[in-house]
């Protein structure tokens, strides 16, 4: 909790409880309905907080904008995100039934308000987004294929709607065709050894 505290020094006393409860509701849940690994799980707000708010340093939504998690398992990034963005919509998106009744708990748990849960193949959405987010879910062609289509043409943001995806490693072969993306390493936002290979990915939509 103080890496967040350390990173978001302007949180409300309302987020700072929320971050808080978020560990002991996980770890609850974790026993019953195994979605995060016990290591993860002791260490989970570096390497799943900490790992989604990265998103936060590299785009701050705006109030009223429409976020769409594709993938969130047990609900990252999309759940540390919705508390950090009280007033903007989060859409949870999991193939998965029992990563989805986590989901479910945990922001039934956080009296979260702007977080709606889907548990269905996020081809099936009609809807469409500001932004998407992702956290290595798959290689950036197949995920491009699946989010076809759901982002808004409109940008309410300075910066383009786009896909902001979390992935770790090299990643010039996978994003070559991709001329627009930009990289951001996480190790410019935070100094933990964790993220030394781990990035944001920027991908604005196509015109």
């Amino acid at each position: 909790m103080q890496q967040i505290l350390h990173y978001f020094p302007y949180l409300t006393e309302n987020q700072i409880y929320k971050f808080g409860q978020l560990a002991e509701l996980y770890k609850d849940w974790n026993q019953k309905i195994n979605v995060v690994s016990r290591k993860d799980i002791d260490e989970i707000y570096l390497r799943h907080v900490l790992h989604s708010l990265a998103i936060a340093k590299v785009q701050k939504f705006q109030a009223g904008a429409k976020i769409l998690d594709v993938g969130t398992g047990g609900g990252f990034p999309g759940i540390p995100l919705a508390i950090l963005f009280p007033e903007v919509e989060f859409t949870l998106v999991d193939s998965i039934g029992k990563k989805i009744k986590v989901v479910n708990e945990v922001v039934e748990g956080l009296g979260l308000t702007n977080v709606i849960s889907v548990n269905d193949r996020v081809e099936n959405l009609t809807d469409q987004f500001d932004f998407i987010v992702s956290r290595a879910v798959a290689a950036m062609p197949t995920f491009t294929h699946w989010v076809k289509g759901k982002i808004k043409s409109t940008s309410v943001h300075e910066r383009k709607n786009g896909i902001l995806y979390l992935k770790g490693g090299d990643l010039t072969e996978e994003l070559k065709i991709y001329t627009t993306a930009e990289q951001f390493p996480i190790t410019d936002f935070f100094d933990e050894d964790f993220f030394e290979t781990k990035k944001v990915v920027y991908l604005p939509r196509k015109k």
